[in-house]
């Protein structure tokens, strides 16, 4: 199957070709840009950007999809201990910036990140737009001035009652799990249906997260989308 390649008409930003044309690796089209409308058309019809450095942007839609619906919910005992402790103190929306560089470092052998300066930039706008969203994981460590660390957190895009998880990070152990758990909980209790966890990983897994179609999921998302929770700072949370 051919590639599209997307326009650079402003006018024409929120146009996709039907994501049933993806590539079976889910890679669906390339080029346009990354302003907040064209994003959020992408995101609303199940496509999301992926793509290096070196790389043009690259649009996905992937089949299946790994998704999380509140119900399915799973902390393992272990995790429960550990936020019992209370040794991470728990934002939202107080260091998105942040959080995204910090899940822009590379891990293990890795030698790049997808999540380049354009993508830093192009997902703080949508931030201060009120429709992507950070939660993060802080801890006082004494021997560094008596100030809180930030040590781990997770970002997204939030549309409708659908949450598009992007990705996470941690320097201690355990920071990123318990700031996905706050998250996801909170996302319950907003009345969120659906949260994306785009790829399969068994770190999702254990969390309760499964694979659907992506013919299922686009159904599940074309309802989610809808009403919700309006865009804004999440930062009332913190209260």
């Amino acid at each position: 199957m051919p590639i599209y390649a997307l326009s650079n008409d402003p006018d024409k930003r929120t146009l996709f070709p039907p994501v049933h044309l993806a590539e079976p690796s889910g890679l669906l089209a390339v080029g346009g840009d990354l302003e907040p409308d064209r994003l959020l058309s992408a995101y609303s019809q199940g496509i999301f950007p992926w793509f290096t450095a070196e790389e043009p942007i690259l649009w996905w839609s992937t089949d299946p999809r790994m998704v999380l619906k509140p119900e399915w919910l799973h902390i393992p005992r272990s995790l429960r201990k550990v936020i019992k402790k209370g040794r991470f103190t728990i934002t939202f929306d107080t260091a998105f910036r942040e959080v995204m560089v910090g899940c822009a470092q590379p891990r293990g052998d890795e030698e790049g990140t997808w999540i380049t300066q354009e993508m830093i930039d192009a997902y703080e706008r949508l931030h201060r737009l009120g429709h992507a969203h950070s939660c993060e994981a802080w801890r006082f460590d004494p021997e560094e001035g008596g100030s809180p660390q930030l040590v781990g957190g997770v970002y997204g895009v939030s549309l409708g009652r659908c949450f598009f998880g992007e990705s996470m990070f941690f320097l201690a152990p355990n920071a990123s799990k318990v700031a996905f758990i706050h998250l996801v909980q909170r996302l319950i209790a907003l009345g969120f249906q659906v949260i994306d966890c785009q790829m399969e990983t068994d770190h999702l897994k254990r969390f309760g997260a499964r694979t659907m179609s992506r013919e299922l999921f686009m159904n599940e998302i074309k309802r989610a989308v809808q009403g919700g929770v309006a865009p804004g700072f999440w930062r009332d949370f913190n209260r």
